[in-house]
């Protein structure tokens, strides 16, 4: 028998025990056939040398054997044989690994990501008290790390140049100027892989500008990072599709904001913007990379953006839209010009009512979460598992945040960063009881604390003052929920 780790399946050993997850875990959302997510699970230290020596090439149950009798030559051989063919059959259950009697079948049933997949296969859980944690993922990793907040996904900014100047964009035009030099992309990456990273975002500007983004996109797909870019597509080419293609554990985003040539191009203030992310959409799907579209709802399209939800269903893609827009990093806010009024975005959740039967369901079900939120509770996941980076080393708690420094990899490692940045350890350290006003108000269950909502629209850049436009807009969310009952 064969046997290889799947394709979109992510691995870390962390010597004690190891850790398994399917990308979709840290990527993006698809509708229909595609949605067949695996989860994770924490593998006991044996079970992480049993899975140490799989890699996506298959290779036979004894060659598999004989690598991890190296690291017990104290064990018979036929013993590690019987023990290793349990396990993985355990794993290939459960849809991390796949088996074959031969390599060509092992290699037929890694099946890739398809927009033409119709009948996906189910998986069914298992569990093994010896060799798998039974307790959460989550509880086991706080358990064992001790509460230390552990780095999982970074956000890089890898140029803020770019080629569209849409309306609504947090970063200010006229600081778009700037690339990150080669050397340093690649030494974050190996912090990176030394901090046992699992998940990256690519961005820019438009990361496409760069001269070394394939060779960058190279890079991770070395290191196994799963990896998400987001760009506008109109730079899209054959050599930049060929590495998109040749990393399973990539997926791309856009944003598409009308099927109306003119109200997208008007939007991105770019003639010819939408042809080219539209036809650049359509290659994507034709060669079966993984994407989802974002759609900003604004003042301009808050009429069709349905059309772009419903032509991306039409094509297997997920859709996804928003009318939160946040104000600049300088703390400027004429992009916010753009934005929906209270009345406006009224409009739009009665119209998403309408369309989507579990839209009302989702801000109900929401609420009743957010019933069970404490005081002593974290205000959300910012330096707590993911972090970002400007293109000239600056690191900054979320996307959008880019005025708040913490450090700078230039000058200081990414785990020292982490681990002792004054400014991290504060954002770290605040708790929903900071946020009084919010503790008090009656419409908390509708509402998400957002920091760097309230920073850039501050024009002393304070996290702690409540964005009054976002708490019109939970009170909003009440009272709709109230009518409709």
């Amino acid at each position: 028998m064969f046997f290889k780790q799947k394709s979109n399946v992510l691995f870390r050993n962390y010597e004690s025990f190891g850790y398994i997850t399917d990308n979709r875990n840290f990527g993006y959302k698809r509708i229909g056939n595609n949605e067949n997510y695996i989860g994770d699970k924490i593998i006991s230290e044996s079970g992480a040398i049993f899975l140490s020596v799989l890699t996506r090439k298959p290779q036979s149950l004894n060659v598999l054997a004989k690598k991890i009798n190296k690291q017990f030559p104290d064990v018979e051989l036929r013993t590690i044989l019987k023990d290793v063919k349990e396990f993985y059959y355990l794993l290939e259950k459960n849809g991390f690994i796949v088996s074959g009697r031969t390599l060509q079948e092992c290699n037929e049933k890694d099946i890739k990501f398809s927009y033409k997949s119709l009948n996906p296969q189910k998986l069914n859980d298992f569990s093994l008290s010896v060799t798998f944690s039974e307790k959460s993922t989550q509880f086991f990793l706080e358990e064992h790390f001790k509460g230390k907040p552990q780095l999982t996904s970074l956000h890089i900014e890898i140029t803020s140049k770019c080629n569209e100047r849409c309306f609504h964009c947090y970063i200010p035009h006229d600081t778009k100027v700037r690339s990150i030099e080669p050397d340093l992309f690649y030494d974050v990456l190996e912090q990176c892989k030394n901090m046992k990273l699992l998940h990256l975002t690519i961005s820019g500007g438009e990361p496409m500008l760069h001269k070394n983004f394939c060779d960058f996109l190279k890079k991770c797909r070395e290191y196994d990072f799963s990896v998400n870019v987001l760009s506008n597509l109109t730079l899209l080419n054959d050599e930049i599709i060929k590495e998109l293609k040749a990393n399973p554990l990539l997926g791309v985003q856009v944003s598409l904001y009308s099927m109306n040539s003119k109200i997208h191009d008007e939007i991105t203030q770019t003639k010819g913007s939408f042809k080219k992310t539209k036809n650049a959409i359509l290659k994507l799907i034709e060669n079966d990379i993984p994407l989802q579209i974002s759609c900003p709802i604004l003042k301009q399209n808050k009429n069709c953006y349905n059309d772009v939800i419903n032509w991306a269903k039409k094509h297997g893609v997920f859709a996804g839209e928003d009318y939160v827009i946040i104000a600049r990093y300088d703390h400027t806010t004429q992009n916010l010009s753009c934005r929906l009024s209270i009345n406006e975005i009224k409009e739009v959740i009665n119209d998403k009512i309408t369309n989507d039967s579990k839209y009302l369901e989702q801000i109900k079900t929401d609420a009743e979460e957010n019933k069970n939120i404490k005081p002593d509770d974290f205000v959300c996941s910012v330096c707590s598992l993911s972090i970002c980076i400007a293109d000239n080393g600056n690191v900054y708690p979320c996307a959008g945040w880019q005025d708040y420094v913490v450090g700078n990899v230039r000058e200081t490692s990414l785990n020292d960063i982490w681990y002792s940045s004054e400014k991290v350890n504060y954002l770290r350290n605040l708790r929903k009881h900071d946020f009084p006003k919010c503790i008090q108000c009656s419409d908390k269950e509708f509402c998400t604390m957002c920091m760097v909502r309230n920073a850039n629209e501050n024009h002393l850049g304070d996290p702690l003052a409540v964005n009054e436009y976002f708490c019109d807009i939970a009170k909003l969310n009440k009272e709709m929920v109230l009518e409709r009952k």
